[in-house]
């Protein structure tokens, strides 16, 4: 298709449909979240011929089986454009993301991380627990962001293998050991929703979780000693050695690790005293933050230069992901104000006197909905009215354990999540094959979940 010139400039479009929708999360006005509604679709309308030919299939199957789902549900179709707002906020993060990254290269911290990952590692199978550690450190202070950052050192580090080997490095790599940090980061939105659902303490269920952290961690590091080992790099060594600096390392991971930290606190901070979300918090931190750690390390005409040009492109290419999670709002929204719920429920109700049964189907449930576009928050409130009669017969720790691991697994399977997609843009592959690869993990960590939960009981 040829590129009509106007699009090059859909980013002013975008932006100005995401600083709306940020403005009006601050005075929640129904005739404003209506009127981004209707710019949303006209974002579907300008974003869908652009998009790839997976998304456009996915886009439409999501529009099909939601407006048939909306249809049977006898609203009148003038409320539509208000069920498509849903998911602006994680459209107006991904829109920011580009300018944490941004500061990361300008401050050359991503070459760093480069070095950090390479030294000493002879093949893929040393450097698959440093990538997935580094990866999993990163998560806990910058979520969606460390995914990103991780991949993108991954893509320059092993441009010299071939396609196939490299995006299953990066697959496993990244998308395991972010998932892993966010079993127990206090900022992981399902941790909070779990504890909320359930009413257990964050500070109870803290070492369990990290206990299960580090199963997970052992386990998948082992997959991966073993997996890749086989696979050499061909510069490693002492051509790699010499061209380390350790001083240099060592103060540029200091700085990374002290500017982490601060935007960490920010968040905590800044969402606390104003009551917002963790996506909201992000999003309006991102820029500013970034701005004054370039001014600090004296990288800001850079900064500005990386960032804008680099703001611009990954914005104004954004319609695969338009195209899914604008469908995907309608879809979703609609299925909950179906019957189809009670379908949900009904097996779990049929099986109270075998916990362990439950505790796997639970498990089950997260996985097999994810793979269909179901957010896990959506999950959890499709769970709601299990979870309520279940913690008076069990623990409700059991039931939180669950929980977050069912829906934390989602993360490295879920096809048409934002990570899975993000990933699927990043290294030039179909979402299912990511989903395919992680489906092993996913298991596994839904095992290690169910078997600590059940042992709670």
């Amino acid at each position: 298709m040829k590129e009509i010139p106007l699009f090059r400039y859909l980013y002013i479009f975008y932006a100005f449909v995401f600083l709306l929708h940020t403005i009006n999360v601050f005075i929640d006005s129904g005739t404003v979240n209506y009127i981004l509604g209707v710019l949303a679709i006209f974002m579907l309308i300008v974003s869908y011929p652009l998009a790839s030919r997976l998304f456009k299939i996915l886009g439409g199957s999501f529009l099909a089986i939601g407006g048939y789902l909306f249809y049977t549900t006898g609203q009148s179709f003038h409320v539509i454009p208000s069920l498509l707002t849903t998911n602006l906020s994680l459209l107006t993060l991904l829109s920011m993301l580009p300018w944490m990254n941004s500061i990361v290269r300008s401050g050359r911290f991503d070459r760093n991380l480069n070095l950090l990952m390479k030294v000493n590692a002879s093949d893929l199978g040393k450097l698959y627990p440093r990538s997935s550690l580094i990866t999993h450190i990163l998560a806990a202070f910058l979520n969606l962001s460390a995914a990103t950052i991780s991949q993108d050192v991954l893509k320059s580090m092993l441009s010299s293998f071939g396609k196939e080997i490299r995006n299953s490095f990066i697959t496993t790599a990244s998308l395991r050991g972010y998932s892993i940090a966010l079993l127990w980061s206090p900022l992981e939105i399902m941790v909070a929703v779990s504890i909320f659902a359930t009413g257990v303490d964050y500070v109870t269920l803290l070492p369990w979780l990290i206990f299960m952290a580090v199963i997970a961690f052992m386990l998948d590091s082992l997959f991966g000693r073993i997996y890749y080992k086989k696979y050499k790099f061909e510069h490693a060594g002492i051509d790699t050695q010499s061209k380390i600096n350790k001083k240099v390392i060592v103060k540029k991971m200091i700085q990374f690790i002290i500017a982490l930290a601060l935007f960490l606190t920010l968040v905590i901070l800044i969402g606390n005293l104003f009551k917002l979300s963790f996506i909201l918090t992000v999003t309006i931190i991102i820029l500013p933050f970034a701005f004054i750690w370039s001014i600090l390390i004296k990288r800001r005409r850079s900064f500005w230069a990386i960032g804008w040009n680099n703001w611009k492109t990954k914005t104004n290419t954004m319609q695969n992901f338009i195209v899914l999670f604008i469908s995907l709002s309608l879809f979703s929204t609609s299925l909950g104000d179906t019957a189809f719920l009670e379908f949900i429920q009904k097996p779990l109700s049929y099986v109270y006197d075998y916990p362990m049964l439950i505790l796997f189907l639970i498990q089950a449930i997260f996985v097999i909905f994810s793979m269909f576009g179901i957010h896990p928050i959506a999950t959890v409130g499709i769970l709601t009215g299990i979870i309520t009669p279940l913690l008076e017969i069990m623990n409700p720790i059991s039931i939180a354990l669950v929980l977050i691991t069912g829906s934390v697994a989602t993360f490295t399977v879920g096809t048409y999540g934002l990570l899975v997609t993000l990933t699927a843009m990043g290294t030039g592959q179909s979402p299912f094959r990511i989903t395919i690869k992680n489906m092993p993990f996913a298991i596994g960590m839904s095992i290690i979940g169910t078997l600590v939960a059940y042992f709670l009981l």
